[in-house]
């Protein structure tokens, strides 16, 4: 069997006295102490230096604001320009597509009212089905009738009509469009002088 080891009763109190004396320098190196005397120098120095920290949390604190704002309207600017992009994006794909649209509209007004075949009925359900797409997209037909708008119509020749006012659309040669508002392409007309 293995000896306890045995120990000096007089020992174990000076340890435990010396454990004691450690932690209480320790605990009072990270206390202050309940009086301290300053000079008046070391005084104005620390408030100084009190001072010009205060100084520089204020400049740092009105930095970081100024950054924060300057980063919130960098991200309102670039949220503006991606949808800007995409809009404008949507608005050439959609002028593209107009010569498409306009030869759907030219071929079926060529084929006669009285045939009825499945491949006139195919075409008209195709151009129908495109048109829907497109408005779905934002385009809207410009109205080419009633009075010449130079914002909205092109006129690409006059004639005299006794029927019309002076100004009053007598003929759409081109549909116009807009997309979201924004003009893509003029009516094409033919105004009363």
């Amino acid at each position: 069997m293995a000896k306890k080891k045995e120990t000096d009763p007089i020992e174990e109190p000076k340890k435990a006295q010396e454990e004691k004396a450690a932690e209480s320098s320790k605990t009072a190196e990270n206390e202050i102490p309940e009086s301290v005397t300053l000079t008046r120098d070391e005084f104005l120095q620390v408030k100084e230096r009190i001072d010009k920290l205060e100084k520089e949390k204020e400049s740092d604190v009105a930095l970081l604001q100024r950054l924060q704002a300057d980063f919130d309207n960098y991200r309102r600017r670039n949220a503006a320009i991606a949808a800007d992009s995409l809009d404008e994006g949507e608005r050439n794909l959609i002028k593209a597509l107009l010569p498409v649209l306009d030869n759907f509209d030219r071929a079926l007004a060529a084929v006669p009212e009285d045939e009825k075949t499945a491949w006139v009925d195919g075409m008209k359900l195709v151009a129908k089905q495109l048109y829907e797409t497109l408005y779905k997209a934002g385009l809207e037909e410009i109205q080419a009738d009633g009075k010449f708008d130079p914002d909205l119509h092109d006129a690409v020749m006059q004639e005299e009509n006794e029927e019309k006012e002076s100004g009053d659309i007598i003929d759409v040669f081109q549909k116009g469009y807009k997309v979201k508002n924004r003009i893509i392409r003029h009516s094409m007309v033919k105004v009363a002088k």
